[in-house]
């Protein structure tokens, strides 16, 4: 007698992954826009940090992001989130945009 799997068990297992994947997919992928928006909230906070360095240091508030970048507080990357959005500084307060 042989041993091995028969086409028909083989189709089986196949079938039952591909239901598992097409199940899992979907919520991978809300985890990971999660993770983007937490992280982007995160760096939101950074710039707050760095806009409060800003007015010690200078005794005002930056009125852009591009004057946090330019002195030194804040690099070109810090600017800008994973997810795309861009961070602006408004009446002295970091928001995503």
């Amino acid at each position: 007698m042989r041993k091995g799997f028969t086409l028909l068990e083989m189709m089986v297992v196949i079938m039952v992954i591909a239901v598992l994947l097409l199940l899992t997919i979907p919520n991978i992928q809300k985890v990971i826009a999660s993770v983007e928006e937490k992280g982007c909230e995160g760096q939101v906070k950074v710039v707050q940090t760095a806009v409060v360095s800003y007015l010690l240091e200078y005794d005002r508030y930056p009125s852009s992001i591009g004057e946090l970048i330019s002195s030194g507080f804040l690099s070109d990357k810090q600017a800008v989130c994973k997810d795309g959005h861009r961070i602006e500084v408004v009446d002295g307060q970091a928001v995503k945009q």
